[in-house]
């Protein structure tokens, strides 16, 4: 007897139906898996945007943009039908005028009931898939198009309220045999129909939740016995991160289920918790993979997936949730208590998601996605709670989950990871019953810099292994690459004249003379800034110091020796236009800095309860600890309680009161909170903290905002917003007309202008890892190995090179932490190739060494004309 075909289900995202494009792509597949012996089942989303203008529509159905929402819904469902040679307004006319209907009658009662909204949402899933069906058909595919509320229908939950049965609804996933009989005399080839939608016993449209057409496709995978379902959307797999916020978040290749389920529901948008466990109950595999790139082989979910020992697999995060914190002193060893507790959500129909209990606090976590909360939710819940405890709403906060297998078991490895949550408020801290993640609870404005920070320390020096794919930047390189700051690129200008200085010697610093007067443009072009002053630490080679003169900047120095190179250099300079701003030095640097007439920051009470005598009479900075610290590591943060750097507000009274019984002017006020920020936000609130400080000391005149503004170094990255930024700092300069607002940045002045260019010596494979060994290690380029800094690494010498090898670059010191990149995807290379590391201006040279008696790199000023480059040590 023949055999059946067995089904395959394939379900397309927003993005992934939104153009003729994507369908041509779609119809490739759909062929493929036929050539396969397979039956597709095709599962649709919305197009891109529809179900949020939708969503809009139905907050505001009388409000004045409710006409132009249903415009823009019907043309842009119109222009796709075009593209496709498809007729549009045949295909979809009674949807159109159908909906026109709804919507006006929800605007006319004044209220949109859940029933409502379900029915209105379907008609972004029925459109898209008409569209879709008539497309395939025209494309020579055989189709037929199913409302998928004739397949799925809903359980009654009693524990769901009225909100939940219709916007958020389950359903039965046993396997079908009556429909698979049903569909075998089906004739078309394929099958299109809609995710996200479903009805209810009464005939009710329902939906399964924001992101539900993952579920459906799931439900009629179950449903069909089918042999795989395929989540085909815009990014190809699971990754180790969010990797549209971390460029380098790596492929996951296969997971097994739970461990899906776990990164799925700790807030990995590419696949839809609810959509594994109806799989899994099947043991039907599930396989991601990208509309865009069909040829990756993506991710691939099933039960044989690699046994691994305890591991970190991904970071991820979930925002808007909300923490709700019961307090009582009645709750110790009164039995009952959680039982009532939970009792009040039950009825409010609100599932919890994490709790912590103590001897007099439960503190639980509500989020939004699966409650289907409504705007007035709480209040009711915290009437009903009051009763019992005293409870207390807290947010919007959100999760950062440390998802793998084992995590009790390397729990004293994650010491590094959690240093990192240092600065950070947590709410909660849980650890799964499962083992399979740690989460904090933290509020949200924390959540995109403590998961960049994680990722950078557990993945960026992961080996390659089974486990783990390419870098979603090495996927898309030429896509992440564009995003990078334009001064980024100066060198693939000028790689003529790079070459040429490499012949005659490398290890080698270069500097772009245009590329550092461009930043130094930038910065004077901020109109809410009156001084910018350069921080000498980060470059101190004379030729970028006499630019930066010429450019009208200030100099801040950290150290006599600072102080002493740039008054050697500019003799007549302004005292004025120098910074002393040294940390626990000795008395003789503050006398000699006094002496020399240039501006004395104290960031500690001692020299002037010890040393009042010194500064007596004399106008002084203060430099005051905001009590928070940013960076790109812990390392640069110099704010915050584990900072030495500045004096705390509690300090402050304290040396304000010193300064007056001594007759010192503090003139002046000082925060800088890290190094390598890019949240424009950052100098704002500095700088309204300095006001208020500012408020009881009429005579400071200046607010110095610090510095660490931070540059692109990942592709991917995007950079610091200087508008948004200036406008922020204006701000507070019209609150506080009377206040200067000065700058000190570094980094940002020279990081893009320095590459520094290394010899190929060696190649090496070793257990499956290939390693390229240049002339420059550690004590060249030590920020590496010091903060895990990333560089960009590129062969200068083979730059337009298609081909790509995946290699670990590492230097000739005798140190395991003598590597400048790990797993860099970089053209082929032969021994006296040239690679370029990229963005080194700033703390490079200045950082190295003679460690191992090796020399460290000269430095070169490459002028914006052509001509002869200056070398100076």
């Amino acid at each position: 007897m023949r055999r059946k075909k067995r089904w395959v289900v394939i379900k397309f995202g927003g993005a992934s139906v939104a153009t003729v494009g994507n369908w041509r792509n779609i119809a490739a597949i759909v062929r493929s898996r036929l050539a396969e012996g397979l039956r597709p089942w095709v599962v649709c989303s919305a197009l891109a945007g529809v179900s949020n203008d939708l969503e809009a529509l139905l907050a505001k159905p009388a409000g004045e943009g409710a006409r132009g929402l249903l415009d823009r819904v019907r043309d842009k469902h119109l222009k796709l039908a075009t593209d496709m040679g498809v007729d549009g307004a045949a295909l979809l006319g009674e949807s159109f005028a159908e909906l026109q209907r709804l919507t006006q009658g929800a605007a006319l009662v004044g209220e949109v009931s859940p029933r409502l909204h379900a029915k209105v949402m379907a008609f972004g899933e029925l459109m898209s898939t008409k569209l879709g069906a008539a497309f395939l058909q025209a494309e020579g595919i055989r189709t037929t198009w199913k409302d998928a509320r004739e397949i799925l229908v809903s359980e009654d939950n009693e524990r769901f309220g009225l909100r939940q049965k219709y916007l958020s609804a389950m359903c039965c996933s046993a396997s079908d045999r009556h429909l698979q009989e049903a569909l075998a005399a089906e004739p078309a080839q394929a099958i299109v129909t809609q995710g996200f939608i479903a009805r209810n016993p009464a005939g009710d449209t329902v939906l399964l939740g924001r992101g539900g057409s993952d579920t459906s496709a799931a439900y009629f995978a179950a449903l069909l016995d089918a042999a795989r379902c395929e989540i085909w959307t815009d990014v190809p797999g699971i990754f180790s991160g969010n990797p549209k916020q971390v460029p380098n978040a790596r492929l996951l290749m296969k997971l097994d289920y739970e461990e899906a389920q776990e990164i799925a529901s700790m807030g990995a948008k590419v696949l839809h918790p609810r959509s594994i466990a109806p799989l899994r109950e099947s043991n039907i595999p599930i396989y991601i993979l990208s509309t865009f790139r069909p040829e990756i082989e993506g991710t691939v979910i099933a039960a044989d997936a690699p046994a691994t020992g305890g591991q970190v697999k991904a970071i991820c995060s979930k925002r808007n949730i909300t923490v709700v914190s019961m307090e009582t002193l009645g709750m110790w060893q009164q039995v009952g208590f959680l039982a009532d507790v939970f009792a009040c959500f039950k009825a409010h129909g609100l599932s919890i998601d994490l709790v912590c209990t103590s001897e007099t606090n439960v503190t639980v976590t509500l989020d939004a996605a699966a409650n289907a909360l409504a705007p007035d939710s709480f209040e009711p819940l915290l009437a009903d709670l009051a009763k019992i405890c005293t409870p207390r709403r807290i947010g919007p906060c959100a999760s950062v989950s440390l998802v793998g297998r084992h995590i009790r078991t390397i729990l004293h490895q994650l010491g590094p990871a959690l240093e990192i949550f240092g600065e950070s408020k947590i709410h909660l801290v849980s650890q799964a019953a499962n083992d399979l993640n740690l989460t904090f609870i933290v509020d949200e404005d924390q959540v995109d810099r403590l998961v960049d920070q994680l990722h950078s320390l557990l993945f960026e020096h992961h080996r390659s292994e089974a486990l783990l794919g390419p870098m979603w930047s090495d996927i898309f390189a030429e896509k992440t690459i564009a995003k990078a700051a334009p001064a980024a690129a100066w060198w693939r200008d000028r790689r003529a004249d790079l070459l040429a200085l490499a012949a005659k010697e490398t290890p080698l610093y270069v500097y772009d003379e245009a590329t550092l007067a461009d930043a130094a443009g930038q910065l004077r072009g901020l109109d809410a800034v009156s001084r910018v002053f350069y921080s000498v630490k980060a470059n101190s080679f004379p030729p970028i110091l006499r630019l930066f003169y010429e450019q009208g900047l200030g100099f801040e120095c950290v150290s006599p020796g600072e102080v002493a190179h740039v008054l050697q250099l500019f003799p007549d300079l302004d005292r004025r236009r120098v910074l002393f701003t040294p940390n626990f030095a000795p008395r003789k640097e503050y006398e000699d800095a006094l002496a020399a007439g240039v501006i004395v920051t104290l960031d500690n009470v001692f020299p002037l309860a010890k040393w009042p005598e010194l500064f007596a009479g004399r106008e002084i900075f203060v430099r005051v600890d905001p009590g928070q610290g940013r960076g790109h590591h812990s390392h640069v943060m110099t704010a915050g309680s584990q900072s030495k750097f500045g004096v705390t507000r509690e300090q402050f009274d304290k040396l304000v009161e010193l300064a007056r019984a001594n007759r010192v002017r503090i003139r002046g006020l000082h925060a800088h909170t890290g190094s390598g920020i890019l949240m424009h936000e950052n100098w704002k609130e500095t700088a309204t903290f300095l006001a208020s400080l500012a408020d009881s000391l009429p005579e400071v005149e200046v607010l110095d905002v610090g510095g660490g503004l931070g540059v692109v170094e990942k592709p991917g990255q995007l950079a610091l917003d200087l508008p948004k930024m200036d406008a922020g700092l204006k701000e507070v300069k019209a609150a506080y007309p009377r206040l200067e607002l000065w700058l000190e940045p570094g980094r940002f002045l020279v990081a893009h202008a320095g590459a520094l260019l290394a010899t190929v010596t060696q190649t090496k494979q070793k257990n499956g890892a290939q390693y390229v060994g240049v002339n420059a290690g550690m004590n060249t380029l030590i920020r590496p190995a010091l903060y895990g800094a990333y560089h960009e690494i590129v062969n200068l010498t083979a730059l337009d090179e298609e081909d790509r090898i995946q290699a670990n670059i590492v230097g000739p010191i005798c140190e395991s932490g003598d590597v400048l990149g790990h797993d860099r995807s970089i053209a082929p290379v032969d021994e006296g190739h040239v690679l370029l590391i990229a963005t080194v201006g700033a703390y490079g040279y200045v950082m190295s060494s003679h460690y191992n008696m090796r020399a460290p790199a000269t430095q070169v000023f490459l002028p914006k004309r052509q001509g002869t480059a200056n070398s100076e040590q």
